[in-house]
């Protein structure tokens, strides 16, 4: 009877051993595969620099060798893969960049610039007069030119292009002139419809501001911008806060009239005042 008690409380103490072992062994089998986990981890974290993103900087309107100090600085590579002819910009001032700024990217990412090319490019003067102003409009559009002052002279039908201007002389079809320029066009003006509404111009972006006039048989006199634009790039962005002559639906003003605007990128200045009982002014 003794030896069998023995024999069970030995063979209970080697299974409460093994069972130890066991769990033992277990717990280091997680411990390693944890470890094991960890190092991973921090190892994806160097290779693919996990939270160490670089915010990147405007390289609008730099020229090239200041753009590259400040790519340097902050460990970035710079590529030009396209040029445009902005007549408003410095000649070689870098344009457009991709990403843009203020996007998160990798240590030594490539950032693609488009610049201002130092010679304009050139286009061939198209053929206008006979055109009413809304094809004219387009046509110059199309062909890479704008619209420049509308002059107004008596005709039998309005906004007839009787004359097309390049620097106040008279432009023959075909002759070629730097992509942007601006032309002037003589239109006919029958005195039995001379007049014209001025529109809504609050929130006009400044890039469609003189198209929006032009539709509208108005001149642009001035764009006068607030400190908030301090770049083309700003003022691409710019919108229009306040007009002279101001917006009506009921006062009309004789075509080729001239506007001044007032422009900003500050959101607060757009928002259209209101009357009480929530009426606009």
């Amino acid at each position: 009877m003794n030896n069998t008690v023995r024999k069970n409380n030995k063979t209970k103490k080697e299974k409460e051993v093994t069972g130890k072992v066991l769990l033992k062994h277990l717990l280091i089998a997680i411990a390693s595969a944890l470890a094991t986990v960890a190092v991973i981890m921090f190892l994806l974290k160097i290779v693919t620099r996990h939270n160490k993103e670089l915010e990147v900087p405007s390289f609008i309107n730099m020229t090239m060798a200041q753009a590259l100090e400040v790519a340097k600085a902050h460990h970035m590579r710079l590529e030009i893969t396209d040029s445009v002819y902005i007549s408003r910009m410095d000649p070689g001032a870098i344009y457009r960049q991709n990403p843009k700024e203020g996007s998160m990217v990798k240590k030594n990412r490539r950032i693609l610039l488009t610049v201002n090319a130092k010679l304009a490019k050139t286009v061939q003067m198209p053929s206008l007069v006979g055109f009413s102003l809304r094809q004219a409009q387009s046509e110059l559009t199309a062909n890479q030119l704008n619209v420049g002052r509308l002059i107004y002279q008596r005709d039998l039908a309005t906004n007839n292009v009787l004359e097309q201007q390049y620097n106040g002389s008279i432009i023959a079809p075909g002759k070629s002139i730097p992509v942007e320029s601006s032309i002037d066009l003589v239109l006919g003006l029958n005195e039995r419809d001379t007049l014209t509404y001025i529109p809504q111009l609050r929130g006009t972006p400044y890039s469609r501001l003189k198209s929006t006039l032009t539709e509208n048989s108005l001149n642009l006199r001035s764009a006068i911008f607030d400190g908030t634009v301090q770049t083309y790039a700003d003022s691409l962005q710019a919108m229009v806060y306040k007009q002279i002559p101001s917006y009506s639906d009921t006062i009309m003003v004789k075509m080729g009239s001239d506007v001044t605007v007032y422009l900003t990128k500050d959101q607060s200045l757009l928002e259209i005042p209101k009357k009480e009982g929530g009426q606009e002014l």
